[in-house]
């Protein structure tokens, strides 16, 4: 708060802090000389955050145009739902929840940052964009301050954009709505220990009029991720809310193909469906012998259009010392090396990230145009069904942490947590291309298997 780019405000209005009530004692007396029945102390009490005029110009200025976040088919119905239940909330001071379900592409995202601006702006509401991963808050605060300009000054949107650990001690309604993207990855506690709080379902629906929550169930990928619309019903109930429900269908990722994802849970046996072939289905989906040929495809689709990607099971150890150097690879497949993304980077977007492989952590939640994927010997084929193994996880990954000693005490248990979290891992980073999906298998019978899948 005190630091130098903060000065130019504190001048014109002083800030004192915790330990500095004599300051302020001074302060009042030398500018206040007479009473006013207290009413300044009863409009501050009762005063109402709200965006400034700057960042509300700034916001608009952005997205109009911004083809990126423009919306379509039912993904508008939504937004204008939405929107009402938040305004009511603000009008009525009665909390409202919306759980928005809708499966890999149907615009979750580009809701939110849609609402993000249009409350700021229309209602002029103290909105917040939160989520669990750090990534889709960097990638959106990019593209938002995109254009260079001094209104749009990265700092200015700080406040917009929240880590879902952000309120923990957040006082009750402090702000009008809370939009939850990839609500399916909030954790129970909060802080870097995972000791703080009680549950971020809670402390969120606590903290704001409106809480929207976007949500699928089937890209919870870490033992820790406990968002579901069951949990987020059961907290609303708790605060008195009243609970809204909508779903989103049309598919517009995936070349806007429902029967690739159907195809997807078929064969990753995540879920019995109809399509048991890729035929007829317009979408690039390619199982390739070798790393190589995975990464040349890939690199020959980011020279065409900027927005290509490799991602990969997390089997390989992401070692300290490469966190930041890329001549360092930590996965290798045969001659094939590369490293894990570099830790001060945007991988969605920065340049160099073609040279670089992603993980769950860094990719869910964003889209490329094509994406490459490594899978690991944690997803295998054996006998013609599929089977995850856990023990082929790095010891760096903390997604699967305490299974190991879960399967000593019930290893039923242990094993159907563990095929969750695998396989969803898989069908979230194979649903990441809008256009096409590029694959390798380490397990050569896998390979084999999605091969005569696809036919």
């Amino acid at each position: 708060m005190l630091e130098d780019r903060y000065q130019e405000y504190i001048q014109q209005a002083p800030v004192f802090l915790k330990g500095q009530n004599a300051a302020l004692t001074e302060f009042i007396m030398d500018y206040i000389f007479r009473g006013d029945n207290q009413d300044v102390l009863y409009d501050i009490d009762n005063g109402k955050i709200r965006p400034s005029k700057s960042l509300q110009d700034a916001i608009t200025s952005v997205m109009k145009g911004n083809q990126e976040f423009i919306m379509i088919d039912d993904q508008k119905v939504a937004y204008e739902e939405i929107f009402k239940e938040a305004v009511e909330a603000k009008k009525t001071d009665r909390k409202r929840v919306v759980i928005v379900k809708g499966g890999p592409g149907t615009g979750k995202s580009v809701i939110a940052i849609n609402l993000l601006a249009d409350l700021t702006t229309k209602d002029k509401q103290a909105v917040q964009y939160v989520s669990k991963n750090s990534a889709p808050r960097s990638v959106y605060k990019q593209k938002l301050t995109a254009n260079g300009s001094k209104a749009m000054n990265k700092n200015r949107f700080d406040n917009l954009f929240k880590g879902s650990g952000s309120y923990v001690e957040a006082l009750e309604n402090s702000v009008d709505t809370i939009l939850c993207d990839e609500a399916h990855r909030l954790n129970e506690k909060s802080g870097l220990f995972g000791n703080l709080g009680e549950n971020q379902i809670k402390e969120i629906i606590q903290a704001a009029r409106c809480s929207v929550f976007f949500l699928d169930e089937n890209q919870r990928v870490t033992i820790k991720d406990i968002g579901s619309a069951k949990l987020i019903h059961h907290f609303a109930r708790e605060a008195g809310a009243d609970v809204t429900v909508l779903e989103l269908k049309s598919q517009f990722r995936c070349n806007g193909s429902n029967g690739y994802l159907a195809w997807l849970d078929n064969v990753l046996e995540i879920g019995d469906t109809a399509n048991f072939t890729m035929d007829g289905i317009d979408y690039d989906i390619r199982i390739l012998d070798s790393p190589k040929e995975v990464y040349d495809l890939i690199q020959q689709k980011d020279e065409e259009n900027g927005n290509s990607r490799m991602v990969a099971g997390y089997c390989w150890e992401w070692k300290k010392e490469s966190q930041n150097n890329p001549l360092i690879h930590d996965i290798q497949i045969g001659d094939f090396a590369m490293s894990w993304n570099l830790g001060d980077s945007v991988f969605a977007t920065d340049k160099g990230s073609i040279d670089q492989i992603g993980c769950i952590h860094t990719t869910q939640g964003l889209e490329f145009d094509y994406v490459g994927v490594i899978i690991g010997n944690d997803l295998r084929c054996e006998n013609g069904q599929i089977v995850t193994d856990y023990k082929m996880r790095a010891k760096t990954d903390q997604s699967l942490k305490g299974i190991k000693t879960l399967a000593k005490k019930d290893p039923e248990k242990a094993q159907k947590i563990a095929d969750e979290i695998i396989k969803n891992t898989y069908r979230t980073l194979m649903t990441r291309g809008m256009k096409g999906c590029y694959v390798y298998c380490c397990d050569r019978e896998l390979a084999l298997h999605l091969k005569q899948s696809l036919k």
